[in-house]
């Protein structure tokens, strides 16, 4: 009995193993967005680079990510090797840093952050990997997780510009200082994460639940009707025509009568939705918060590209200002996290959603009264 226990326990140790690799990769993520963001606008004035060179600089790293991401997705559904993908995204991340560490020029610092973006779409395969690795059931704790330890880090990069901004010496060649400092740092970091994926991730197999807990992302549900066991009757071979007609006569009086032109439309619009599973993503509530997320990360993202300059001009602010003001936004992020989970309990995601998006828009409405008398 105990041998046979012994692989189901090894198991497990890989399985949580490998949980805190993705929770370690997810939290330098966040490190590196909260540790360059406060100090880039500055690093770019140092290069002479225009007001405009900060949008790209930061937008740069998101296009990358964002057409790496679906590179790196297919490349491990299709071989199931996660590992191959993330120890290659990590080298870009790496490469990527130590050019921002460098910073010969305002060009080369762009490039640095194509190349760091390229790393980044890594993302979207360690999310496949959870999905096949994960019940429907387990699944958003695990997802929680990863996305928890993100935002960690989001809180606490902040904090190591405290003592980076005193860093002053050489590397052969290169100068270190308080703007180039952030780059060496995270070229560090991720160096120790080759190692730590090398030793402590694993690429398991798919989880061995049953059929009915590894659901889908997108369910077929639109489609489905009280027809529906009517027409798995018409698709299945073996039923015969006794049974249909049985099904027809027992059907209660309320309800319309079923024929078989209706049928097979019916029948064929479930096979349409088989054959392009991408008919799910127009349903109305996904468009609706697809657009939610779209505009929730572009009012984020826009806002925090201007508020380095706009403190800068209006209120002095400067490296360790900067980098108080992103980490006093991260307390309050996790805070709102916690408030959204403690309202889910008694409120519906409708209200929810609402909710946000009226915090969206008084946050918009506030920056325009500060840009319209800054002083005041």
């Amino acid at each position: 009995m105990e041998r046979q226990a012994d692989p189901d326990i090894l198991l497990q140790r890989k399985r949580k193993l490998t949980n805190v690799a993705i929770g370690l990769i997810f939290l330098l993520s966040g490190i590196e967005y909260a540790v360059i963001l406060p100090t880039v606008w500055m690093y770019l004035q140092s290069l002479d680079a225009q007001p405009f060179f900060l949008g790209l600089v930061l937008s740069a790293f998101s296009l990358t990510e964002l057409l790496s991401g679906p590179i790196f997705g297919y490349w491990s559904d299709s071989t199931g090797k996660t590992k191959n993908v993330i120890l290659l995204s990590n080298c870009f991340e790496i490469a990527g840093n130590f050019m921002y560490f460098v910073g010969i020029s305002k060009w080369f610092l762009l490039g640095s952050r194509l190349v760091a973006g390229v790393g980044a779409g890594a993302g979207a395969s360690i999310f496949g990997y959870l999905t096949r690795c994960s019940s429907s059931r387990d699944r958003i704790p695990v997802f929680a997780m990863a996305m928890a330890c993100r935002q960690a880090g989001l809180l606490i990069g902040p904090a190591f510009n405290v003592f980076l901004r005193y860093c002053t010496f050489q590397i052969g060649p290169f100068h270190v200082d308080k703007f180039t400092a952030p780059g060496i740092f995270m070229c560090a970091l991720w160096a120790l994460m080759q190692f730590v994926v090398i030793f402590m991730f694993y690429d398991l197999p798919p989880n061995p639940s049953p059929q009915h807990e590894r659901e889908p992302l997108l369910k077929q549900t639109d489609i489905q009707s009280p027809l529906y066991g009517a027409i798995n009757c018409v698709q299945d071979p073996s039923s015969n025509q006794d049974d249909f007609t049985s099904m027809e006569d027992s059907s209660p009086p309320s309800t319309l009568p079923i024929t078989n032109n209706h049928i097979c439309s019916q029948s064929a619009e479930l096979n349409e939705f088989t054959k392009k599973p991408m008919i799910g993503l127009v349903r109305e509530e996904v468009v609706v918060l697809l657009t939610a997320q779209f505009v929730t990360f572009f009012n984020q993202t826009a806002l925090e590209t201007l508020v380095t300059p706009l403190a800068q001009t209006y209120l002095g602010f400067e490296d360790l200002q900067n980098s108080l003001l992103y980490f006093f936004c991260g307390i309050e992020m996790l805070i709102g996290f916690l408030v959204v989970r403690i309202l889910s309990r008694c409120c519906s995601d409708r209200i929810l959603l609402v909710f946000g998006l009226c915090i969206c828009n008084i946050s918009c409405i506030w920056c325009l009264l500060f840009l319209a008398k800054p002083t005041g």
